[in-house]
């Protein structure tokens, strides 16, 4: 039996906790998900390497799952524009059953290996693409389906288990091993399964941005403020970065469209809008070289 599936020898009278008990007992066992990522550092470390030269040649980030895994993907696929500017085109997610299986599940889409296929060429995938496979038990069809596919193109493939010697992990160039173990409800992976994928792929794609200069010191430096929260961040953190007052930061980033990146080098370069955009050209993206 997968570990992820076989029952909590520790909590056989689950049903009969008291409310305070039960409560504490699902917030303890989610600490073990913390722990499965942080034995997996010096994976996904790899796969950041690994995946970093693909998107500096104009790669993608694809990423397949079915069930909550898909949803993760999805999720943080969703999350990469707003935080980092990063192209919607460039971060496609699949998910079994389609875009409908985000807000209902589609009984039987996870099985059909054929359709993790299809889907995956359905999006032109390339050699300079990066393919995130998602699956807590390892050996979703729909997933494994994707997975060939990807490896077919020459794509690279990254591949997420929560479940030992899975398929997902072990066909993929990089697999992940997320060792999550048995959840309080048997079978749940929505549960610390479930976080240690969310912790897994946000560490991953944080890290990879941040590798992409999309990030000056710790700051969230390379988006655009969209509404009254992000021109309130913008402002605050253009301030911060460079030193200027907030009028002085917000005088610039109204010049250059509320972007930060620019409006710190312009402020640090005591420079135009158009210079500080060159600056950052040719200095990739790279505000720490670009003010060097």
């Amino acid at each position: 039996m997968l570990k992820t599936e076989t029952p909590a020898q520790d909590h056989a009278t689950l049903d009969q906790y008291p409310t305070a008990e039960l409560v504490n007992v699902f917030v303890d066992d989610q600490t073990r998900a913390v722990e499965a990522v942080r034995a997996a550092a010096p994976r996904i470390a790899a796969a950041v390497t690994a995946a970093l030269p693909r998107m500096e040649a104009g790669g993608r980030l694809i990423y397949a799952g079915a069930g909550t895994s898909g949803r993760l993907g999805v999720l943080d696929s969703v999350e990469l524009n707003p935080t980092f500017s990063w192209p919607h085109g460039r971060a496609v997610a699949l998910l079994a059953g389609g875009a409908e299986a985000m807000f209902v599940a589609v009984e039987g889409a996870e099985d059909d290996l054929e359709q993790g296929a299809a889907d995956l060429k359905s999006v032109n995938v390339g050699p300079d693409d990066v393919v995130l496979l998602l699956a807590a038990s390892g050996f979703t069809p729909y997933v494994l389906g994707a997975l060939r596919a990807a490896r077919e193109a020459g794509a690279l493939t990254i591949g997420f288990s929560n479940n030992p010697d899975a398929p997902v992990a072990t066909e993929a160039e990089i697999g992940i091993l997320l060792d999550t173990g048995s959840e309080v409800i048997s079978g749940s992976t929505r549960l610390k399964a479930g976080t240690s994928q969310k912790i897994a792929l946000n560490t991953f794609s944080s890290a990879l941005m941040v590798r992409l200069n999309k990030v000056y010191g710790n700051l969230m430096v390379d988006f655009r403020a969209t509404n009254a929260k992000l021109v309130r961040r913008a402002i605050r953190l253009t301030a911060f970065a460079s030193g200027a007052d907030e009028a002085a930061a917000q005088a610039v980033l109204e010049q250059c469209g509320y972007h930060v990146k620019t409006a710190i080098v312009a402020l640090i370069k005591q420079t135009s809008v158009d210079q500080a955009q060159a600056l950052l050209a040719s200095s990739h993206g790279s505000v720490r070289d670009a003010i060097a």
